[in-house]
């Protein structure tokens, strides 16, 4: 009996003891488990957020290194395609603009194809809708459309009456206008170290670009003038329609390549327009492809291809470092014509330009990471 009773009391002792230690056991199993779950939840997000801005980083710098690349090309085709003394006629400058206009609008729309799983319906009521059916909004693309056929333009005019180096230099000056139409309409506000690192980029392209040798007067101050006017009229047109256009591409969720496409539109108007303006009476003639050949053909393309590059890199970046990659394939364009083609010869102020314009890079970059890191 005392035995009995012994192993009662032993039970009512270590029961509540059980008990406690089984809820216990319960709640921290169960803990376990939801801290595992909030862990397997976590991580995923953690990983695929930083694979996103990783893959975001990654097309930033990729879009710039392609954009040096195709600016480099484009700047030495096109200064032999204007210096190159054919049998024929020289082709029209305002049917090249023309031609590289049409070349977009056909690309674009193979690419927002392919984005629509190239499905002709879909795209067909894609354009529709955002083109046809939102009249208001697609004439906001008109203005800039316009100013890049207006910059195209220009940029010929300006190589018809300037020398290379004195036209490369000048044209420098969009990327101080593209800064003050920056802070101006998106109101982005640069730090003292980047206006410094404009000022340094600017002071050394035009020592990059310094001809080795004083320039012979053949050229007379009439055309002088037409071509400083021009290539000062194409700065503040490509400054104010690419922060434009810049504006409008963030602030929209549509594809980039829709927006290309109406640009593309309203493009080729403009540039048509001025073709029959002013070129009108050749293009009777002659035909609207006088004058081509392969190297005018690579220029058409590489114009094309340049605008839908900078669509792509003003979508990732913005457009100031679009003007220091522009700047930095001048250089690049430099070297190439006095290592490959033997007919630019730099002067002593060309290295300590070109150490210039590739440390102003590295501070503008450097500064946009910092200020980056702050606000995160």
């Amino acid at each position: 009996m005392s035995v009995n009773l012994q192993i009662i009391r032993e039970r009512k002792i270590q029961n509540p003891k059980t008990r406690k230690g089984g809820v216990s056991g319960r709640r921290c199993d169960t803990e376990q488990k939801l801290g595992l779950s909030s862990r397997q939840e976590f991580w995923p997000m953690a990983s695929s957020a930083a694979a996103a801005a990783a893959q975001s980083a990654a097309m930033k710098y990729l879009s710039l290194g392609v954009l040096v690349l195709q600016t480099t090309s484009l700047v030495l085709t096109m200064r032999y395609s204007r210096a190159a003394s054919g049998g024929g006629p020289r082709y029209l400058a305002s049917s090249a603009v023309v031609s590289a206009e049409a070349i977009k609008i056909l690309v674009c729309t193979l690419l927002l194809f392919l984005e629509n799983n190239f499905s002709v319906r879909a795209t067909g009521q894609l354009l529709k809708e955002e083109i046809v059916g939102k009249p208001l909004k697609s004439l906001k693309l008109a203005l800039p459309a316009g100013l890049y056929s207006l910059q195209n333009n220009l940029l010929y005019l300006a190589l018809s009456n300037l020398d290379a180096a004195t036209y490369q230099v000048t044209y420098q000056l969009k990327i101080l206008t593209t800064a003050l139409f920056s802070v101006s309409v998106l109101g982005r506000r640069l730090a003292t170290h980047q206006w410094l690192a404009l000022v340094l980029l600017a002071a050394g392209v035009a020592l990059a670009q310094w001809p080795a040798e004083a320039v012979s007067g053949a050229t007379s101050a009439g055309a002088r003038l037409v071509g400083l006017t021009a290539v000062l009229t194409a700065c503040l047109s490509s400054g104010f329609a690419g922060v434009y256009f810049e504006k409008i591409l963030k602030e929209s969720k549509q594809s980039v390549w829709l927006r290309n496409i109406q640009l593309g539109f309203f493009g080729l108007v403009s540039a048509t327009s001025g073709m029959l303006a002013y070129d009108g009476q050749r293009v009777r003639e002659r035909g609207l492809f006088q004058g081509y050949d392969r190297m005018t053909c690579a220029v058409v393309a590489l114009q094309a291809l340049g605008g839908l590059l900078v669509a792509v890199v003003i979508k990732y970046a913005d457009n100031i470092l679009k003007g220091f990659a522009t700047s930095l394939s001048i250089v690049l364009s430099a070297l190439v014509s006095y290592l490959a083609l033997g007919d630019f010869h730099p002067s002593r102020a060309f290295i300590p330009g070109a150490a210039l314009v590739i440390g102003a890079t590295f501070l503008y970059g450097f500064e946009r990471k910092s200020l980056g890191a702050g606000q995160a």
